[in-house]
């Protein structure tokens, strides 16, 4: 998982020296993957808890595979979605919630960082290289987040992809 991860880096040598010094690597999006970036008060609410351990049970009993990183000290967490969504879907409408795609970075903990501490960790483990999350899944979330926060926003839809989008 690591080195697939790590091919989604610019420079996979100086992301692997990153993960070693700072426990966090930049990976480019929009190459093997994008992310979905959302506040954590969005999916605290879909979750009905703040307890970030209940929250990471609720996301990965609610996700039917893939990959979610926690930034715990900016509160956001960033849902991995294969990279064609960072050109196909932008969440309109939703406070902080965007598609990270070509041009944007985000920084991913080491592959063992799975407990809620440090700055970031993985909230939903990735299983295998490559499992991202169902874009439907991840829009199903924000809209039941945005009705727990008593918005009547509804996210745009996203594209259908299929299974060959997922690594």
């Amino acid at each position: 998982m690591a080195q697939w991860l790590l091919s989604a880096a610019a420079n996979p040598r100086v992301a692997r020296a990153e993960w070693e010094r700072y426990e966090i690597a930049v990976l480019a999006c929009g190459g093997v993957l994008s992310a979905v970036r959302v506040p954590g008060e969005l999916v605290w609410a879909a979750a009905g808890t703040e307890d970030h351990a209940e929250a990471d049970v609720f996301l990965t009993d609610w996700l039917d595979g893939g990959a979610v990183v926690m930034d715990r000290r900016a509160s956001l967490y960033y849902f991995l979605v294969p990279a064609l969504m960072g050109r196909l879907w932008k969440p309109k409408g939703m406070r902080g919630v965007e598609c990270l795609g070509p041009g944007s970075y985000l920084g991913v903990p080491l592959i063992d960082h799975t407990v809620p501490e440090g700055r970031a960790y993985w909230a939903v483990e990735m299983d295998s290289p490559g499992a991202l999350c169902w874009p439907d899944e991840v829009a199903a979330l924000l809209q039941r987040g945005q009705t727990a926060l008593g918005s009547d926003v509804t996210p745009r839809p996203v594209p259908r992809l299929g299974a060959e989008h997922f690594g």
